[in-house]
């Protein structure tokens, strides 16, 4: 009779039970796409957390700096670095789940629009991708585009409400002061209301907008989605 330990090792040594028969196989496949399926999801999840913040951020800042007459600009240029930051985050997020995104696309235009539309299929090789994937899993899309992608998607409008709301701020005067004008009258007047602090207005005007000329240069030149998605895109 064989003893404790001795079974233990023999059934350490057993080899893998490896799917053999098509049917296995398919079994095999089904739940290992509803398996990245859900970790799709879950990042996708994050993803949509993520923007959510960035418009409860928005949302509490206007309503601070726009209903208050003596409320600073400078609360706006404060929402624009937090929703920056959150936007690096997406972008981070983004690319985990563009990882698993890719698979589950593989599958689907690889092995399911075959099952269902069966026609030459130029991408044969597509279990060897795969495979090599799960075992040293890359990055399909760099930070860059990651960023590109999230702030095209949603982060530009978020920015644009910003910076409408910010210029509203700076050249109505009742906005600044209770009591004064509706409107300033003069360049000058707008350049002194953007002063923050010991800058004077006129750098605040220009790094303003260099930051958003960055953010537009950005948005157009990198990021662009796969075309094998077709007009479906996250």
């Amino acid at each position: 009779m064989t003893t404790g330990p001795e079974t233990a090792r023999g059934a350490a040594e057993a080899p893998v039970p490896y799917p053999r028969t098509p049917a296995e196989i398919i079994t095999v496949l089904a739940h290992y796409h509803r398996a990245e399926i859900a970790r799709m999801a879950g990042w996708r999840d994050r993803i949509d957390r993520t923007t959510n913040w960035a418009i409860t951020v928005i949302a509490a800042m206007l309503s601070v700096s726009l209903s208050t007459p003596t409320a600073h600009h400078g609360v706006l240029l404060f929402a624009m670095l937090l929703v920056l930051l959150l936007l690096g985050i997406e972008a981070r997020r983004y690319r985990f789940f563009d990882v698993y995104r890719h698979r589950v696309r593989r599958l689907e235009r690889c092995y399911y629009a075959q099952v269902f539309a069966p026609r030459p299929d130029p991408s044969a090789d597509w279990p060897a991708a795969l495979g090599a994937d799960l075992r040293q899993p890359q990055f399909h899309v760099t930070l860059a585009d990651a960023f590109a992608r999230r702030l095209r998607r949603n982060y530009g409008w978020m920015f644009v409400i910003l910076a409408l709301a910010w210029v509203l701020k700076i050249t109505s005067a009742r906005l600044q002061e209770a009591g004064r004008g509706e409107m300033v009258h003069s360049v000058g007047e707008i350049v002194g209301n953007a002063a923050l602090g010991p800058l004077p207005g006129w750098l605040v005007l220009g790094a303003v907008a260099a930051f958003y000329g960055w953010l537009l240069a950005v948005g157009l030149s990198a990021g662009r989605r796969d075309v094998e998605d077709g007009p479906v895109h996250v």
